[in-house]
């Protein structure tokens, strides 16, 4: 199909440039060719770095600021801009692969050439890899109101609608100038249809008003002219894009006139049979048509029955270029199914109210409904992402380790001793070697001692990452520990303070009956708070449910109490960190804007109440990723997740942040923010820090160095915003194996310059 720019600044240079502005245009805007003009826009000629290059062989001289005028071709291939498309197509060849379509005075009025793949309406790229257009039908749907019209481009744009069509008909070209008067002789079905027609029909300048206000608010309008007439006033107006009914599929004299406007046609093929289809297809692909087949059943409402959904593997093959769905049927689903069907385009009709006058109301989607639909949409476009390998998620890692199998000791073995079958067995949970290495490590031999019962790892059978006995930073570090593996993770390594990780059972125990005086005397602490309580409770200080949030409230202070507890045994920090994740998340989707400034003061007020008994702890906020994980599934997080939210809080209420790297990486991610910019507006507020590496928007607590954070910019932007502050690495799983994982961390940042 033909793709036709109208817009050719990226296509075009001025005669005054030099070569070097011509490469570099070249360069930025990935076209092989570009065409030279001059001051009014004539083409004087084209230029491609091949001709760089001939020019180079021809003089030796390769100075890139010579005038691009002596480089140039000057036997440039050009066409009229009243060119047919057959002939455009026959032009277009493997060695031309774009086209200059010039006006009588020689000036440059557009470029042509062949897309197979895509094209372009109102700043989108429709292609197999795009996510789909959705289209919200209005139609007639204002009842011939300009301010229904307005509202209901308003509630499609709220309801995540990428378009907005409406229709334009002369009913004086369609029905002729008495169709008033005749209309009484009509059948019954006509009759009604061109009463509906004639009453509900929007002025030419209410329409073109309706369009300009789509603009406005953000959201592309398109139209179905029915008759040449309208596509002439819509021509003139400046339509990006035109619908063809599926009346209007096999009208070839209408088709014809929208191909030579060069513009993208949506083709809708309701009412057709498969020769009819076949041989416009054909008919649009001759004339170098820019196309979408849609799918479609003409019945208002279409019974799911007759839909016939995988007919769009059928239409796939009568073109190249991308298909697409025109619903008529009741709800939702088929449109979803449709687009996990290939579908690109989805076109649904819209109304404000089912039970107006007319029959497209009854088969139109209200705001809420077409919402629920784009929100659905969206969901699977996500499900269908492709990937090339079979990965764990975040959630699955999790669940895997606790629902898993490892390699266990049936019985004690010594150093040395071989593994044979009958001292190894299966059991949960997924921590150490999984089941399926069991035969490769059989006549191994062990390297370090090992009890009956004790689940088998890697560091039993060969050396890994060692501890040092004390790493290099310009600021305090620490490691992440529980009670019961403090002794062990703090041996032989000079630590500037520990964060003890507590789970809600860990709330029950005495610290003092794990610690050791002769260790804590001589390090620092501090606190991460349990997410999960008893019940499956997972801590939000946010909640609008009040009992929930006085829940969260009370399990905090237990928090707070064992804190103190540790502060006790711990004389070298004075106010310890208490790392808090407030809450703010929810299931489904993410909130209102709105709703989070409620939220926020629903977390400062119960942070007030915990902090009368908290006088000796200094509770520090940590910043969210976009989707946490809680209880091994993905949820939705609103709150401490953009830094211009977080500063604000910070600014009014003093509190203190926790920075995450991964978790605010993988929010930078999400939002195509920059971590430097996050880091400078809440580096004032962070007392303490984690870090490590990340994976898009939510593969958190990655191993340093195998994500997607580029260290060297962070750390230099840590060291220069945050300077001072205490960090631990928060590796998932790193105290495996004897903290395996942290030592390699510390070891990664040490080298970084951290």
């Amino acid at each position: 199909m033909l793709k036709i720019i109208k817009n050719i600044q990226d296509y075009t240079i001025d005669g005054s440039s030099s070569v070097e502005d011509a490469l570099r245009k070249i360069n930025t805007t990935k076209h092989q060719v570009i065409f030279v003009i001059d001051s009014n826009h004539v083409l004087v000629g084209s230029f491609s770095d091949g001709d760089f290059r001939r020019f180079f062989l021809e003089n030796g001289n390769l100075d890139s600021n010579v005038s691009i005028l002596s480089v140039m071709n000057k036997e440039c291939v050009s066409l009229s801009d009243e060119t047919s498309s057959e002939e455009i197509i026959r032009t277009l060849n493997g060695k031309i692969n774009s086209i200059p379509l010039v006006n009588n005075n020689g000036q440059v009025i557009s470029v042509v050439e062949l897309s197979q793949s895509s094209f372009d309406v109102g700043g989108y790229s429709i292609s197999n890899d795009s996510p789909s257009f959705i289209i919200a039908e209005i139609g007639n749907n204002h009842q011939g109101q300009l301010q229904k019209a307005k509202e209901l481009i308003d509630k499609a744009k709220d309801a995540g609608a990428d378009c907005v069509k409406f229709q334009m008909r002369n009913m004086d070209t369609l029905y002729g100038k008495s169709h008033k008067e005749n209309s009484d002789s009509e059948d019954l079905g006509s009759q009604y249809t061109l009463n509906l027609l004639s009453k509900f029909q929007l002025s030419r300048t209410d329409l073109f008003v309706a369009f300009d206000y789509s603009y406005k608010k953000g959201i592309v309008p398109l139209c179905t002219p029915w008759d040449v007439e309208s596509l002439i006033d819509l021509e003139n107006y400046g339509m990006e894009a035109y619908k063809i009914a599926s009346a209007d599929f096999t009208n070839r004299l209408l088709l014809d006139a929208v191909i030579q406007t060069g513009k993208p046609m949506f083709c809708s093929t309701g009412m057709c049979s498969e020769d009819e289809i076949s041989a416009t297809v054909k008919f649009l692909n001759e004339k170098g048509a820019n196309f979408v087949l849609l799918h479609c059943n003409s019945t208002y409402p279409a019974p799911f029955k007759d839909i016939n959904l995988n007919y769009l593997k059928t239409l796939q093959g009568y073109s190249e270029n991308v298909i697409g769905y025109s619903g008529h049927e009741r709800g939702i689903s088929i449109s979803i199914a449709a687009v996990a069907l290939g579908a690109k385009v989805i076109e649904k009709h819209f109304t404000l109210d089912k039970n107006q006058e007319g029959n497209d109301h009854k088969v139109s989607l209200l705001p809420e409904e077409f919402k629920t639909m784009v929100e659905n949409i969206r969901q699977v476009e996500l499900a269908l992402t492709p990937k090339a390998l079979r990965t764990l998620s975040q959630g699955e890692m999790m669940n895997r380790q606790v629902l898993g199998k490892s390699i266990y000791a049936k019985q004690s073995m010594k150093a040395g001793e071989k593994l044979s079958f009958n001292k190894l067995g299966i059991k949960s949970p997924g921590t150490g070697i999984p089941p399926y290495k069991l035969e490769s490590i059989i006549d191994n031999k062990l390297i370090s001692d090992i009890e009956a019962g004790s689940i088998l790892n890697e560091s039993h059978l060969s050396t890994l990452e060692g501890r040092k006995s004390s790493y290099k930073f310009s600021r305090p570090y620490g490691i992440p520990v529980r009670y019961h593996d403090f002794e062990s993770l703090t041996e032989n390594i000079d630590l500037d303070f520990v964060e003890f990780h507590l789970s809600s059972d860990d709330l029950l125990l005495e610290p003092e009956n794990y610690i050791s005086s002769k260790k804590s005397d001589r390090i620092g602490f501090a606190v991460h708070a349990p997410e999960l309580f008893p019940k499956d409770h997972v801590l939000d200080l946010a909640s609008f449910d009040d009992t929930y949030r006085e829940h969260s409230i009370e399990y905090l202070k237990q928090v707070v109490a064992s804190s103190q507890k540790l502060n006790h045994l711990f004389p070298v920090t004075k106010k310890p960190v208490l790392i808090l994740n407030a809450g703010g998340w929810s299931e489904n989707n993410f909130i209102d804007e709105k709703l989070k400034i409620t939220k926020y003061d629903l977390i400062e007020d119960a942070l007030s109440k915990v902090e009368e008994m908290a006088q000796d702890i200094n509770i520090c906020i940590q910043t969210m990723p976009p989707f946490p994980w809680h209880l091994g599934g993905q949820r939705y997080h609103n709150l401490f997740v953009d830094p211009d939210e977080i500063n604000e809080f910070c600014s009014r209420t003093g509190h203190s942040i926790c920075l995450d790297i991964s978790h605010s990486m993988m929010a930078c991610s999400y939002y195509n923010w920059s971590i430097d910019k996050f880091i400078k507006l809440v580096g004032k507020f962070t007392y303490h820090i984690h870090i490590s590496d990340s994976e898009g928007d939510d593969g958190e607590g990655v191993q340093m160095g195998k994500g997607e954070v580029e260290f060297g910019s962070l750390i230099s932007s840590l060291n220069e915003n945050i300077p001072g502050v205490q960090f631990i690495p928060e590796v998932w799983q790193g105290h495996h194996d004897n903290g395996q994982g942290f030592w390699s961390a510390l070891k990664y940042l040490e080298n970084e310059g951290f």
